[in-house]
């Protein structure tokens, strides 16, 4: 009984997640398969653009009852671009983004799978390096090893604990209660569950916002 009860959930788990995979409209391929399993979905199958196989597992994340992602699609680009193309495309919309600094990321394409390195201020600098890099047509991997530089000021561990404290506190979206935080030379250590992955990656991104903050391990669970 227990075995049919947990294949009837996985079930409903995956008729749930190929509903919202219909319903997310930066989807468009049809190629997309899904298994559900223990609350953990595959996705398998192929896309064109990277773009797209990053929103469908973005898509299936926010599902409720989803506690893990295996992401299996292959990127099929339309059409074939060389490396330097796809180089030169992504160094061009990051320019053009003025949330990304003028300098220090370095980008690397190899055979459609691209890297990007360097160093930069802040958190969101580094999400939108790679956001301007995933929307590039021949991309098929992304690998973001941009590192967040140290604080010039120092903050003491004990300030920067507080502020995220305070944050995750005033956060409709993210229980407090559930999530604690430790934080030890710029690095912040987030533990505890939550109910959804979206409330987890609240919690990082309150994390992040903090200044003083280089580097969030985040060992929050997700138990719906």
């Amino acid at each position: 009984m227990q075995t049919k009860t947990m294949k009837d959930t996985d079930k409903q788990l995956r008729d749930a997640v190929l509903r919202h995979l219909e319903w997310e409209p930066e989807l468009v391929s049809n190629d997309i398969s899904l298994a559900a399993e223990d609350g953990v979905v595959t996705l398998t199958g192929f896309v064109h653009s990277y773009a797209e196989k990053y929103a469908a597992e973005k898509s299936a994340k926010s599902v409720y009852g989803v506690i893990g992602v295996a992401n299996d699609i292959e990127v099929k680009p339309r059409t074939t671009r060389t490396d330097p193309e796809i180089a030169r495309d992504i160094v061009h919309a990051m320019k053009i983004n003025v949330a990304v600094p003028d300098e220090g990321i370095k980008v690397t394409a190899r055979e459609g799978f691209v890297t990007l390195d360097g160093k930069v201020e802040w958190q969101y600098q580094r999400r939108e390096a790679e956001g301007s890099a995933r929307n590039i047509a021949g991309v098929k991997g992304l690998t973001n090893l941009i590192k967040v530089k140290p604080h010039p000021t120092p903050v003491s561990p004990a300030e920067v604990q507080t502020k995220i404290e305070d944050a995750l506190r005033r956060s409709a979206e993210v229980d407090a209660r559930r999530i604690v935080v430790s934080t030890q030379n710029g690095t912040v250590h987030l533990y505890g569950n939550v109910r959804s992955w979206f409330e987890r990656d609240e919690a990082a991104k309150a994390a992040w916002a903090a200044p003083g903050v280089s580097n969030v391990v985040d060992h929050i669970t997700v138990v719906p």
